[in-house]
């Protein structure tokens, strides 16, 4: 609606090193709306998947629905949450984001589904955690199946946003941005695969479009269009 949008990120989570009880973040929440100077800004909360039940990845303290009232836009968490492992993923992640619109609507709140390519935390985590790595291409991206059942499923739900994680993130391997698949030798990067370099953008650009209503609504990738691949060689 005009304004610019400020992302507070991190809140509800219990592995953070504060509690939200005494960190000021009401007031922050209220200069960035409210300062007279400053404010006008739209705030949005990046929570828990589970921030309405605060239950498994999120705080059980009711707290956290007092500071999310308080702002614009809630915006959970999701990687790691949906893969392409379980048995109708899509639609229990399609369930999960009809929910969270219910509850954000009752409340007067915007909402963002998050949606995500991929993962892989081996680089990191073999560094952080010698012995107990993570393994290669923990999410398989499936040729941008997986991240494409996402969209679908959160714009077929009702979504009039998406937040796409994420566009350079290469230590959860969730990155959407052009990307060699030919790394160095005897590094351990993910790849794309057979796909183009810039595959992930033109994908989250058919999202947009899809989105806007630009294109049918459809639970498949679309066709990619001569024109389409000319546009991605252009240098």
């Amino acid at each position: 609606n005009g304004k610019p949008v400020v992302a507070i990120w991190g809140l509800g989570f219990p592995d953070r090193p504060y509690n939200l009880h005494n960190i000021g973040i009401e007031k922050l929440i209220d200069f960035l709306k409210n300062d007279p100077n400053y404010g006008g800004c739209a705030v949005m909360l990046g929570v828990p998947t589970y921030f309405r039940t605060l239950t498994a990845d999120c705080l059980p303290d009711p707290y956290l629905h007092k500071i999310m009232k308080s702002a614009d836009i809630i915006m959970p968490w999701m990687v790691g949450r949906f893969t392409p492992f379980q048995h109708d993923e899509p639609a229990v992640y399609a369930a999960q984001i009809r929910a969270d619109i219910a509850w954000c609507n009752e409340r007067h709140l915007e909402y963002v589904p998050c949606v995500y390519p991929g993962f892989s935390w081996h680089n990191l985590s073999r560094f952080e955690f010698p012995g107990e790595a993570h393994p290669p291409n923990q999410i398989p991206r499936l040729d941008g199946r997986f991240y494409w059942s996402q969209v679908s499923a959160a714009i077929g739900s009702g979504a009039k946003m998406l937040y796409v994680a994420m566009f350079d993130e290469m230590d959860e391997g969730t990155a959407i941005f052009k990307c060699t698949d030919n790394p160095p030798m005897g590094a351990e990067f993910v790849t794309y695969g057979d796909m183009p370099s810039d595959y992930y953008l033109w994908l989250t650009g058919e999202a947009g479009k899809m989105l806007r209503g630009q294109i049918p609504f459809s639970e498949t990738i679309p066709p990619r269009t001569p024109r389409d691949m000319a546009a991605s060689n252009f240098q």
